[in-house]
Parts: C-alpha cells; sequence; structure tokens
C-alpha cells in the first residue's frame, strides 16, 4: 500500500497531518490514527485525514474500512492519484473487481505512468482472466523500471498458469527479490547449488516460502539426494518429521543455529528451474511423502470410536493462516459450506488446527462434526489423519498440498484467479494426481462452487465410490 501523498521527513512538527503521516511511516499506528481521529472530531470533511486512515488500514488489513474511508476522500478530492491507485489495490481484495479497474485507471491518467500502477493494472487485468493485457502491462512496468520485481513475478505466474514452464521459471525467481523474501533467509556462507553432483559434500535445502510450497516442492528432494552425499533440510518444525522420512535425507533443523557446515545451499522453491521442469518432466511420484504407521494406526482406532461405522469420513479444511498474503481470497466462512451438511452418509471432521472464533457457531450446521484440532500438534499429526480418511475438501492450502502428497483422495474448492500451479480452467492437476479441483466462475463466486461440491459428495456418499 502506497504511502498518502505528501509523507514528511521525521523532523519534529506541529502539523497534525505532516505528524500523522510520519507516525503511519514509522508506523506507530496508535498514535498516526489518534491524530486523524482529532482531526475529523473538529472537520468531518478533512480529505487529508480520512486519506491517511485509509493508507493505515490498508496497512493493517482492514480492506473494507480503508475502502469507506478512500472512497470518502475522494468524494472530496476525486483527482488524488495516489489515493485511486491505493484504492484499486483495495476494491481487488473485495472483489470489486470493475471498480478496481476503473481506479487504476483513472489513476494512470491523472499520474505520470509508474511502474506501480501498472503492475497494479496487470493483476486486476489477471483477476478478469485478461492474461494478454496482463501481460502488456508488466512489460509496459518493466520497461519504466527493469527491476521490478512484482512485475517480473506477475509474468512469471501467468506463464507458469500456461504450461509455458522454461520462462516461466526465470521470471518465477524473482520472488527473492521482493523485500519480504529477503527476510526468509540468512546470508550464507556457501555458495548456491548449480545442480553439479557433488558425492563427497553435503548440501542444505532451504523450505524458503510457507508449508504448502515446501510440501509441494519437497517432491524434488529425491533428485538432489541423487547428486550428492549427504541432503540436510531446513525447515517449520511443524514439517521436520515429514521431510526427515524422505529416503536420503540425513536430517531436518528449524534453528539456524542447528545447521550442519554445508558446502552448497539451494531453495526447495528454486529446485523446477534448477533442473529445468516443463509440464511433461514434472516429477511424478507420488506419494512422496509417507505416514508414521503408529500414528496411522491411532487414529484408525480414534476416528472408528470417533466417527462409528458405515459412513464416509470427510475431512474438511476452510480457513488458511490469516497472515497469508492471499488468504482473503483462498479461505471461507463455514457458513458458506452449510449446503454440505446435510447430506446423509457422510461424517466430518474439521482439519482446522483452530477453528476461527467467528465460525464456532457454524459448526452446528454439521451434525456430527467431528473437531480435533486440539490434537493436531503437526503437520505428522495431521497426514495420519488424512490417510484414514475418505476423503478431503479443502480451501487452497498446505493441507491440499500435503493430501496431494500422500496420494488420498482430495477436493480443493479454487478461488479466482488461482494460483499458478493449478493452471488455467482444467479440473486435475499435473502436480497431484489424486487431487481435484472446483473452481470459482468469476473473483469471489464461493456459492456456484460449494453446490458443484454438493451434488458430487451426495453422489459419492450414496455410491461409494469417487
Amino acid at each position: 500500500m502506497a504511502q498518502d501523498a505528501g509523507q514528511a521527513a521525521a523532523a519534529p512538527t506541529d502539523d497534525p497531518l505532516l505528524r500523522a503521516r510520519q507516525a503511519l511511516a514509522a508506523k506507530r499506528f496508535g498514535e498516526a490514527e489518534g491524530i486523524c481521529r482529532d482531526l475529523l472530531g473538529s472537520d468531518p470533511q478533512n480529505a487529508d485525514a480520512l486519506g491517511i486512515l485509509g493508507t493505515l488500514f490498508g496497512q493493517l488489513g482492514r480492506v473494507q474500512n480503508a475502502v469507506a474511508l478512500y472512497e470518502r476522500a475522494l468524494a472530496l478530492r476525486p483527482n488524488n492519484g495516489v489515493w485511486l491507485g491505493n484504492l484499486s489495490e483495495l476494491y481487488r481484495l473485495v472483489y470489486r473487481i470493475d471498480d478496481a479497474l476503473a481506479a487504476a485507471l483513472r489513476a494512470l491518467q491523472l499520474n505520470p505512468p509508474a511502474a506501480l500502477n501498472l503492475v497494479r493494472l496487470a493483476k486486476i487485468r489477471t483477476d478478469r482472466g485478461e492474461f494478454d493485457a496482463a501481460l502488456q502491462s508488466f512489460l509496459a512496468a518493466l520497461a519504466l523500471d527493469p527491476e521490478d520485481a512484482n512485475a517480473h513475478l506477475g509474468i512469471g505466474q501467468i506463464l507458469l498458469a500456461r504450461g509455458e514452464y522454461r520462462p516461466g521459471w526465470i521470471e518465477y525467481e524473482w520472488r527473492n527479490k521482493l523485500p519480504q523474501a529477503k527476510q526468509m533467509v540468512p546470508r550464507m556462507k556457501a555458495p548456491l547449488w548449480n545442480g553439479m553432483a557433488l558425492p563427497n559434500a553435503r548440501v542444505l535445502l532451504v523450505g524458503d516460502q510457507g508449508y504448502g510450497d515446501v510440501i509441494h516442492f519437497a517432491r524434488y528432494i529425491p533428485r538432489v539426494v541423487e547428486r550428492c552425499k549427504e541432503v540436510v533440510i531446513g525447515c517449520s518444525a511443524d514439517l521436520q518429521p515429514l521431510l526427515a522420512r524422505v529416503p536420503g535425507v540425513a536430517g531436518c533443523f528449524h534453528r539456524w543455529q542447528e545447521a550442519p557446515t554445508f558446502t552448497a545451499y539451494m531453495l526447495l522453491s528454486s529446485l523446477p528451474y534448477l533442473f529445468g521442469t516443463d509440464t511433461q518432466s514434472i516429477p511424478g511420484e507420488v506419494p512422496y511423502l509417507s505416514l508414521d504407521p503408529e500414528k496411522v494406526a491411532k487414529w484408525r482406532t480414534r476416528l472408528g470410536e470417533l466417527c462409528g461405522e458405515g459412513v464416509r469420513k470427510v475431512g474438511l479444511f476452510w480457513a488458511g493462516r490469516a497472515a497469508h498474503p492471499n488468504n482473503l481470497r483462498r479461505s471461507m466462512r463455514l457458513a458458506a459450506l452449510q449446503p454440505l451438511g446435510g447430506i446423509d452418509g457422510i461424517r466430518f471432521l474439521s482439519l482446522q488446527k483452530e477453528v476461527p472464533p467467528a465460525d464456532g457457531p457454524d459448526l452446528a450446521a454439521f451434525p456430527g462434526m467431528v473437531d480435533i484440532s486440539a490434537d493436531l500438534a503437526n503437520f505428522d499429526e495431521t497426514a495420519a489423519v488424512i490417510g484414514n480418511l475418505d476423503l478431503l475438501i479443502t480451501v487452497d492450502s498446505a493441507v491440499a498440498h500435503l493430501a496431494g502428497a500422500l496420494n488420498r483422495p482430495v477436493w480443493m474448492l479454487t478461488p479466482r484467479p488461482s494460483d499458478w500451479r493449478w493452471m488455467l480452467e482444467r479440473a486435475d492437476s499435473p502436480w497431484y494426481p489424486s487431487l481435484r479441483l472446483f473452481r470459482q466462475p468469476r473473483p469471489g463466486a464461493w456459492a456456484e462452487v460449494v453446490e458443484a461440491v454438493r451434488l458430487e459428495l451426495a453422489a459419492f456418499a450414496s455410491a461409494g465410490t469417487l
């Protein structure tokens, strides 16, 4: 979210607007909000205060509040290009795609073309399925700023979604130049591994992205093992038990101070690029993660007691981590899944590690819903549960990747636009043979997706086959 126009240096000042901008720039959000509230208390039509608050709430993720504030500010000052550009981003997040397009185009008219506004326009075009136009806007942004990592990454994601993997991986590498990515991996005292055989050396693989990404790219670990004497993995503690069982992995750690010495390192998410993956050479060996037999047996007994006999055990996962940058689009409210609750012969199990508080009252819409969240200590426990299910229904999440990596039946409710790895308009995935995709017909349209799942689930309950 771009800063409000007129941001100033941090020198002391008696100007309340300047102090609010300085506080916002320093992320002293409470102070900035207090100043603006005071200003609006005496002058409700203070457009600058409204704009600063809009920027503040946008940065805090309070999207609807930010939208309302920017709309009020622009009603007073309709030609503010910074506010229009920021508002176009927020409109995207709440699926007001036509409004987002109008705001982005207006921002470009008011301000000299800037890479930021062209990238915003490209993302809106992507949401509308106008991929050629989106690519043109991304390329126009790069003409102004060849080092714009967001533009490069946006091009890469479109190319990968189209199956143009070789150029797509090149552009996908630009994700490592985003500010948030630079904080993921410390400065290494070893070179990047280039794929060469190292029969007498140790290579470190770094799980550098989210849980789902690490699970997704873990399929490449055996290829590294083939070339190196020893492979160790740095990853989240929640994933360690799963990855430690991959054949050839010598060990896993989750604190950098625990890392052994190594000759070279590589990010897990860069392995497709390193190995030159195309649509015909995706590692297809599934399952490539394995289950803990003792945990599977434990959960087989427990789920038998909880669910009884003669029912289909269906896992349900509807809300990912709130901190995920795409969580507003990929996650759902449990109430939206209520049409699934009345199907006979189905016993649902919540695979949410924590049920969102707002969804608690809606659990009653699913008769006999089994909540096992207290016992899902890590992904190894979740994997053992999935190994005992007849089916998993989930949003785009690490749990979807986990089921796919285990080659277990999984139906994924897929937002539009979808992540690049789900490609375009297909119901299956070359990455996970056991995955079936149920896609939104347009951004935000979950009702149609849920109805399609309901019909298929009812057929599954009566026929017993997927």
